[in-house]
């Protein structure tokens, strides 16, 4: 595919911006704050510059932007082992066990900090019941760091008054920042609102990262960072398939809208090597709204039925046609076999399927009133349910809006819950992502899992030299959530610190121009400018196409042909041959993507990234020949687990240059019994 390129004849030639840092992090969510908290600590006494470049502005960036109820990964009393174990388990059986247990022994320090910085988190009162986190406050009640006891929504959930939790944790990044940029008289060290397209290689050393180029989203400006060494946490992909929601609805989604893909697409033009890319995550919400329902089942004990009361995951039938293909997987019950069994009374045609919140308000307000008498039980109960209401306008407010709309109240009425489009990401209950090194310290962990240069090794650094990864894009290490992501963020920027002390004699070069890497960019808006008086209504035009439409094309072709909704989540080869053949044309036309304006020159480059995105994840759903993950997606030519061919870590790497893939078996190792 001939390379198109931009001189400026047709639009305005935007102000080029250079930049020479040290340490460049590319992100702005919880794994990136992350890695900017605990770079600085160790970059500044030594003259290291720490630059951080997010697309949004880090208060409300990453998928933590609207706030949470709870804290998803927190392992206080209990053992890192058994973290490891349950990971493993909810992941189908292949995981990176080094990389989850190295987690698992850090990530409470991060939450302590999260305390200390003002977060208020529940704590267990005297009378065994819940005091949310400023009424502990208020009681005097012990920080966790201080023997402090959370109150638990589940074995490894902690609930929090968390509208503000981003504001927080992205305070004390910046703050940390700031630190940096006056002892070290920088001029600006934190740039908002500018997205990164692309990441360069050395001109020296085609597998080292060098540069990062990216467009301002306010002002006609690029920016060019050069750096030793980078943390690219850039979050996961969302709106690569068709969503269930439709029109002026579209914007809903589980996941942030604004997670495009660029986590993965940066790191696979840089050349990074992937794994288990064909993971995904298809949670079960509430329906047309996405609101979140960890804490109905896990704090309010809400049970999920069909429409007939029945308990899908009871279904005697369900279980044994479930067990003869997935073997005992099965057994352990994990989000993707609870969504399978769910699906299978949907076919049958017994849904809605319903999460009955009604009868859990109804139970915990009996349990009240029997141990705390109807006066005290009712004060508590008005709090809880004012709880569970604030729940979802932390986290997801349309769905209180669309409760209001169709006349729901969830302490009276069930709500309906449903299996959404697909999403991919690394955080959450799913593992897509790149390969990455590991500690060193972890007994009967293979050598070759942990990697670097000149006899040092580097945590989270991917197989391209001095590039770090964390969070969403991390793979084989899924359940992180919010609070792992941090932990993982600050691994990551202290190793990338180490890498750039042990290699001070570095000096970044890239081959490609300023002016060349600025026509790459602003191609789109040469093309719109171009052709723009060609037709009557600029949106349709034979010469080129816009970022919606091009969107649409993607989520159709990944919709119908790599098990999305619309085929219950089933796929195969001759479907994903096809849709890679569709989506290989669509990648053609993306030479001729247009842009009106920033916000559109954005949106172009955001989609490019979710097309590599997606297609990585189909490539590899078609490389792994068996249903690793049944409720997330089907083979229906292998729609059954193969451990003795597939229980592998299956790992790609994709030469842009060439535009051809390369796939492998990479053997599992399991170190925790």
């Amino acid at each position: 595919m001939e390379k198109a390129t931009c001189n400026f004849s047709y639009c305005e030639k935007p102000e080029i911006v250079e930049i020479e840092t040290d340490l460049l992090l590319v992100g702005g969510g919880m794994a990136c704050c992350g890695a900017a908290f605990e770079a600085v600590h160790w970059a500044t006494p030594k003259g290291i510059k720490v630059t951080m470049v997010d697309k949004a502005a880090a208060d409300r960036s990453g998928a933590v932007a609207m706030g949470l109820s709870a804290i998803n990964t927190y392992v206080g009393e209990n053992k890192v082992a058994d973290y490891v174990k349950y990971v493993r388990a909810d992941l189908m059986g292949i995981i990176r066990e080094d990389l989850v247990f190295d987690l698992g022994r850090l990530v409470d320090d991060s939450v302590h900090l999260f305390e200390e910085w003002g977060l208020p988190i529940w704590k267990k009162g005297d009378d065994g019941f819940s005091m949310d986190g400023h009424q502990a406050r208020d009681a005097g009640k012990a920080m966790l760091k201080d023997g402090g006891t959370p109150q638990r929504s589940g074995k490894w959930q902690i609930m929090i008054n968390g509208e503000s939790y981003k504001v927080i944790v992205a305070e004390a990044a910046k703050a940390a920042l700031e630190v940096n940029r006056k002892e070290l008289n920088i001029d600006q060290n934190l740039f908002e609102r500018v997205f990164i397209v692309k990441l360069f290689n050395d001109a020296n050393d085609p597998n080292r990262v060098a540069a990062a180029a990216g467009i301002s989203v306010r002002d006609n400006k690029i920016y060019i960072f050069k750096a030793k060494a980078m943390v690219l946490a850039a979050g996961g992909a969302v709106n690569v398939y068709r969503p269930r929601s439709v029109k002026e609805g579209q914007g809903r989604a589980w996941y942030p809208v604004w997670n495009s893909g660029s986590g993965y697409a940066l790191g696979m033009q840089a050349g990074a090597e992937m794994t288990l890319m064909e993971n995904r995550f298809v949670p079960a919400r509430f329906k047309d709204g996405y609101g979140p329902v960890g804490a109905w089942f896990l704090f309010f004990k809400a049970k999920a039925t069909n429409a007939l009361g029945e308990d899908y995951c009871a279904n005697e039938t369900y279980l044994a046609e479930a067990k003869a293909k997935y073997g005992t997987y099965v057994d352990k019950m994990g989000t993707a076999i609870r969504n399978h069994l769910m699906m299978q009374d949907m076919k049958a045609g017994k849904g809605p399927i319903y999460l009955n919140t009604h009868d859990a308000m109804q139970a915990i307000n009996k349990k009240f009133v029997e141990e705390l008498g109807e006066k005290v039980a009712k004060k508590k109960i008005k709090h809880l349910e004012a709880e569970a209401w604030e729940d979802f306008l932390d986290m997801a407010i349309g769905q209180a809006g669309l409760w209001a709309a169709q006349n729901v109240e969830p302490d009276k009425t069930p709500s309906e819950i449903m299996p959404t489009e697909p999403y991919l990401l690394g955080s959450h209950a799913g593992c897509a992502g790149f390969w990455c090194s590991g500690p060193e310290d972890i007994p009967n962990t293979p050598e070759e899992w942990s990697w670097g240069q000149k006899g040092h090794k580097y945590n989270r650094m991917s197989t391209v030299t001095g590039l770090f990864m964390a969070g969403d894009i991390v793979g084989a290490s899924g359940h992180k959530f919010s609070s792992g992501s941090h932990a993982e963020g600050r691994i990551a920027g202290k190793n990338a610190v180490a890498f750039i002390l042990d290699n001070p004699d570095y000096k970044p070069t890239i081959s490609e121009s300023a002016d060349e890497l600025a026509g790459e960019l602003y191609l789109p808006y040469e093309v719109y400018e171009q052709f723009k008086g060609v037709t009557t209504d600029p949106s349709v035009n034979p010469n080129y196409i816009k970022p919606d439409m091009f969107q649409a094309r993607l989520q159709k072709i990944a919709d119908e042909y790599f098990g999305g909704i619309s085929t219950w989540y089933m796929t195969s080869k001759t479907m994903l041959d096809e849709g890679l053949a569709q989506l290989e044309m669509l990648k053609e036309d993306s030479a001729k993507l247009a842009a009106k304006d920033l916000h559109e020159l954005m949106r172009c480059h955001e989609q490019f990234h979710r097309l590599l995105s997606i297609e990585a994840h189909a490539r590899h759903i078609l490389f792994r020949e068996d249903t690793r993950y049944p409720g997330y997606y089907y083979r229906g030519d292998f729609d059954f687990i193969d451990d003795e061919n597939w229980k592998c870590f299956t790992n790609s790497k994709y030469d842009a240059k060439n535009n051809t893939w390369e796939h492998k078996k990479v053997p599992y190792v399991q170190l925790f019994d």
